[in-house]
């Protein structure tokens, strides 16, 4: 699975437009192969600030999307709403579990057997 997460700041006074604006480009890509998630949402903390979550089946997946037209339309429309930069990284996972245990407890800690 490759998961992408990190942050697109734009323009404050744009960005609640900027996401609206967004809405077709998330709606197409989630019905794109290997597609798990694509969300991008705002931090209501940070004026501006867009948080960035997506989950794909597999590196063949994410190339598609990227050559796609929805990725770029993504891209064009953020740039669009007074783009002020981006952090986004991708990551390759080997591992993931359920952050409960079968007790409910949260559990910082891998306990793959």
């Amino acid at each position: 699975m490759i998961i992408i997460a990190g942050t697109v700041d734009v323009d404050p006074a744009r960005r609640d437009a900027a996401l609206e604006a967004g809405c077709p480009h998330m709606e197409a890509t989630r019905a794109q192969q290997g597609c798990i998630d694509y969300v991008w949402s705002a931090d209501l903390l940070v004026p501006g600030r867009i948080y960035v979550f997506e989950r794909w089946a597999s590196e063949e997946d994410l190339r598609a999307h990227f050559e796609g037209p929805h990725y770029l339309a993504m891209r064009n429309t953020m740039a669009s709403y007074g783009l002020v930069g981006a952090d986004v990284l991708k990551y390759r996972m080997a591992v993931s579990e359920p952050v409960y245990d079968n007790t409910g407890t949260p559990r910082a800690d891998f306990f793959t057997a």
